[in-house]
């Protein structure tokens, strides 16, 4: 029996209990979590949190959404397991369907896993089948997991430190990152990104592309938003070669940009399309998807998940993507016109907000320190220290958001998709005060 038993549960008790017994793999936002409700979290002590950060962009539909609760409550009365690819379910099938019609142009075939990375490394794996070919193409600053596959295909070295990627045949190009081009030199964008894309080939790959892998809006990369053309001319150039376009929707789909898909902004249809995060609103499921020439390349064995596909989280899915499409993907596209706005008037009111950009309820604005000069001197410095010390303001009132960015900069909006303009207010007002109060703390 553990030592703490016959303790009372409380936010000490749970944090030296992470600390024990937990391996240290994130860094914490220090808000232990007992219970949660739309766009509101509650400690063990009772203190209230406006959660704008939605567990990583995860709970779309609202924390403990009831439709969504009581689709998995209803789906744990009838059976939990049976391995969605031996004893076929009706859930599974259903969701199947669903994505099918849901998923832009021909997309139609799915596979059901755990995770986004899950998804993401089974995208790969169908692109190889099918392609017969190996090399796969990513971009700097990108992320797409953290096994060993996946992070072969996440372009930052903070999260490959000491770890050993086993996809050898991986080359990276680089991000269509606006504010700190290194290839527009400080001019209009001409996309000379996208071009590089085929630089990158002809230079770093043995001619033997089975893939271009990236991120609609780049997440982790500090909410980069690509120029008009880009994605479909990263397509052309795939295709051009060989190669196919997976789409990496995990964290920018499921409503979060005020479309269904973040494809959907730049009309490109991805030839696969791993999701996962919003999919089920908090329950573990990931999935890709592949027109069905695509998919049809797997074999009986090619790839399995035992739990992947679980009947209770697909129950659960299947209910998200209805509350979603039941007016709440029209919220974050109304809330996201407004904040973005908002957003716009604090980077115009302070020259610590480097820049402010985003899609939807996918936003973030970059914190700077003009003291400095950035990479390529096309940019002011980075300054990640003001953006933790904002972020812990906000904290201090009651309010969580997230940071994130290649250069741990950027101040993440990313709330759940029911979020109101009264909250979204709240947050502003709360931010302008934390920027205030800390723009001269980049020293400390």
């Amino acid at each position: 029996m553990s030592q703490q038993a016959d303790k009372p549960v409380s936010n000490e008790r749970v944090e030296a209990q992470y600390e024990e017994y937990l391996m240290p793999i994130w860094k914490s936002l220090n808000v232990p979590i007992k219970r949660a409700s739309n766009c509101t979290v509650e400690d063990f002590e009772g203190n209230e949190y406006l959660d704008v950060f939605s567990g990583i962009s995860v709970t779309n539909a609202g924390h403990n959404n009831e439709a969504v609760v009581e689709a998995a409550k209803e789906q744990l009365d009838e059976f939990v397991h049976g391995c969605t690819y031996v004893h076929p379910n009706e859930p599974a099938a259903e969701l199947g369907e669903k994505l099918a019609e849901t998923t832009p142009g021909d997309l139609r075939k799915s596979f059901f896993c755990n995770s986004g990375t899950e998804a993401v490394e089974g995208a790969i794996k169908l692109a190889r089948k099918y392609t017969g070919s190996k090399e796969v193409l990513a971009l700097e600053m990108s992320f797409h997991g953290r096994t060993l596959g996946s992070l072969a295909l996440t372009g930052n070295k903070a999260y490959k430190s000491e770890m050993a990627p086993t996809i050898n045949d991986v080359a990276h190009v680089a991000p269509p990152y606006a504010y700190r081009c290194q290839m527009c030199d400080g001019g209009p964008c001409s996309c000379a990104c996208a071009e590089d894309v085929k630089h990158v080939i002809d230079t770093h790959t043995a001619d033997d592309l089975a893939a271009v892998i990236v991120e609609p809006v780049l997440g982790e990369g500090g909410i980069i938003v690509p120029p008009e053309g880009w994605l479909s001319r990263v397509k052309e150039i795939a295709h051009d070669h060989g190669a196919l376009l997976i789409v990496d929707e995990v964290q920018a789909g499921y409503g979060r940009t005020g479309e269904m898909w973040a494809s959907d902004h730049f009309d490109v249809v991805p030839d696969i399309m791993p999701q996962a995060k919003g999919i089920a609103n908090g329950l573990p499921l990931g999935a890709f998807t592949a027109s069905a020439e695509v998919a049809d390349a797997f074999e009986s064995g090619d790839h399995l998940s035992t739990f992947g596909g679980n009947p209770v989280a697909c129950a659960a899915a299947l209910a998200t993507i209805e509350q979603l499409e039941d007016g709440i993907v029209d919220n974050a596209r109304e809330q996201g016109a407004w904040l973005s706005d908002q957003l716009a008037e604090l980077e115009a009111e302070y020259d610590v907000v480097g820049e402010a950009r985003g899609l939807g309820l996918m936003q973030g604005i970059e914190l700077v320190d003009h003291s400095g000069t950035g990479p390529m001197d096309v940019a002011p410095a980075p300054d990640a220290k003001l953006a933790k010390h904002v972020a812990k303001h906000l904290r201090e009132e009651k309010i969580i958001m997230g940071v994130g960015g290649f250069h741990s900069n950027v101040l993440r909006f990313q709330p759940p998709l029911t979020i109101s303009q009264k909250q979204l207010s709240r947050t502003v007002d709360a931010l302008r005060d934390a920027i205030e109060a800390h723009r001269g703390d980049s020293s400390a």
